[in-house]
């Protein structure tokens, strides 16, 4: 898997932005099949930062409903990243 291919997106939510100001972390959209190795590397290249720890998270779709149709929503991996002490935060229009 190619460095580009495992970081989809960033997820700039409420909590994520909290989690980014208060605990030096950054949370990203990755995908299902990378592994916390995986998600290191890119990260550590694409920023140049240096990472402290991964956290990762499989989100099932959820059934939505528009009127008498139903389908659900993709399932996907979020992955929360902890830079070490003393490392400058990216923002993210930087990417």
């Amino acid at each position: 898997m190619k460095m580009q291919d495992v970081l989809r997106r960033p997820v700039v939510t409420e909590k994520g932005v909290a989690k980014k100001e208060a605990e030096r972390t950054m949370c990203f959209e990755v995908a299902p099949e990378a592994n916390k190795i995986q998600i290191r590397a890119a990260v550590e290249r694409i920023f140049k930062v240096k990472v402290e720890s991964v956290r990762t998270s499989n989100n099932v779709g959820k059934l939505r409903r528009r009127g008498r149709f139903s389908g659900y929503r993709s399932d996907w991996k979020k992955a929360y990243v902890r830079l070490k002490p003393g490392q400058k935060l990216p923002e993210y229009a930087e990417i």
